[in-house]
């Protein structure tokens, strides 16, 4: 049975689409804040937000494939149309990286070459050392000086490029052998896609950080933290689940993954509650150590966050942990559509404010100001991601007719 994005949905993903327009336009055009700081921070959270989520179904994908996992088969098409965002994601923090490096905003302070090199003499020329520079340099950083080497340069747009390269690449090699094997059958192709999705896992293990130290983590570039990446892609992870989830749920109410049970339900619903845990240990373990060690430059980031975002930050450690742990630990709970729904919802939202609250307060600091632009991008982008996805669902039959593992997904129950 295949599915026709069409009707309210698809008019709904429109709309929303068309807010996340006005409030780009119209955004761009009200902020007052410095080289439209407020505005070009907001295009980052949620190019990074919505680009997670889709990288979280790429990576839980290849995992499925390299595990032999087989309770997941029926409902793999999910996944493959929800990576079909990644080129766009990609593209829209592409554009804010390249912003930044013509200095069209100020969100990343490392690309200012002044901090660090270049260093201006009084005949004109540049100087020779770094120590010689510094001493003519007001604006000389020592701390952005020593990371130069990673974060200045062709070695910091080379990464990026390889990070996107490979996601891309796997996600439409990933999708072309899935077709190719809907026609041909056999084990040939699933076994192509067991050592590729291997491959692909060893990638992922170091970009999936690597890229998180690039695009947030340096935004507060004087911190760092160990268990940054980690803590970023429980995040991606979750926040991927969830909106799984939510969409098979939805369309099973459509007709759709018929032979869709209460226990890939209970499967899916666990991995939300699951990765919701990953999530809270990740957060408190890097501020219960941070804290605890009390060194200044790596108090601050905290220091920060409890000044100016106390309430938003504190609610959103609440929502994204104590909702799933309270609500959804009972085995009752994850197949009680009507309980997992809310949650789901609650969670998403907690989980975006988390993405926001690790760009804002490094960019605007205590000047923030929550309105109407940052509902309608969140929207907008929302919309957008789920136009892609649908519309990349309705293009091959939802179910892999050829899947060796298809039986087992279907006839799984516990």
């Amino acid at each position: 049975m295949e599915f026709k994005f069409e009707g309210k949905v698809k008019t709904l993903s429109l709309v929303l689409m068309a807010i996340g327009v006005i409030a780009l336009a119209g955004g761009f055009l009200t902020d007052t804040s410095d080289h439209h700081q407020r505005w070009w921070a907001n295009l980052l959270v949620n190019g990074f937000f919505y680009f997670a989520i889709a990288l979280g179904a790429l990576f839980f994908y290849a995992l499925q494939y390299a595990a032999e996992v087989g309770w997941s088969a029926y409902i793999k098409r999910m996944f493959e149309a929800m990576f079909a965002y990644i080129p766009i994601g990609g593209a829209v923090i592409l554009i804010v990286l390249l912003a930044g490096q013509f200095h069209l905003h100020h969100l990343y302070h490392w690309m200012d070459g002044s901090l660090y090199h270049e260093f201006l003499m009084p005949d004109g020329s540049f100087s020779d050392t770094m120590e010689a520079g510094a001493a003519m340099n007001p604006n000389y950083d020592e701390i952005i000086a020593n990371k130069s080497a990673y974060l200045g340069g062709w070695f910091y747009w080379l990464r990026t490029i390889i990070y996107l390269a490979t996601f891309i690449i796997f996600a439409r090699l990933f999708r072309k052998w899935s077709l190719q094997e809907d026609v041909e059958g056999g084990t040939v192709i699933h076994y192509k896609m067991y050592r590729r999705s291997a491959l692909f896992l060893v990638f992922f293990a170091v970009f999936s950080s690597t890229l998180s130290w690039d695009w947030i983590m340096s935004i507060d570039t004087h911190w760092f933290s160990t268990l940054f990446g980690w803590y970023v892609f429980s995040g991606m992870w979750v926040s991927c689940m969830i909106f799984t989830l939510v969409i098979l749920l939805w369309l099973r109410s459509k007709g759709h993954f018929s032979e869709m049970n209460q226990s890939h339900v209970h499967d899916l619903a666990k991995w939300m509650f699951a990765i919701s845990m990953l999530w809270s240990y990740l957060w408190f373990s890097q501020f219960m150590l941070i804290w605890y060690s009390d060194i200044p430059e790596e108090v601050t980031y905290f220091v920060t966050r409890f000044s100016d975002y106390k309430v938003p930050y504190l609610v959103m450690f609440f929502i994204n942990f104590a909702v799933p742990f309270y609500v959804m630990i009972a085995r009752d709970a994850k197949r009680n559509v009507n309980l997992i729904l809310p949650v789901a919802v609650l969670i998403f939202v907690g989980h975006f404010v988390d993405v926001y609250l690790l760009v804002i307060p490094g960019t605007m600091f205590n000047h923030n100001v929550f309105g109407w632009m940052e509902v309608g991008m969140f929207l907008g982008f929302f919309g957008l991601f789920l136009f892609v996805t649908l519309t990349r669902l309705s293009k091959a039959p939802l179910i892999p007719v050829n899947h060796p593992f298809l039986q087992e997904s279907k006839d799984l129950n516990f």
